[in-house]
């Protein structure tokens, strides 16, 4: 019955150890968004694109 007590603590101590770890990496920024910096670089020449054709349509109507 002992080994059941000191199996419960242990697995306690061990969920509460990866628990800790867990909020600290959170704080740290671990978490933050990794897909979008992998992917910008696709989607980068629709957005200068789009930008100068803006860019474009600002200038024709100035003239």
């Amino acid at each position: 019955m002992n080994i059941i007590y000191l199996l419960l603590a242990l697995s306690v101590l061990v969920a509460i150890i990866f628990f800790i770890a867990f909020i600290f990496s959170v704080k740290k920024g671990q978490y933050d968004d990794m897909y979008t910096p992998s992917v910008r670089m696709l989607f980068e020449d629709e957005l200068v694109n789009s930008k100068s054709k803006n860019k474009t349509t600002k200038q024709e109507k100035t003239e």
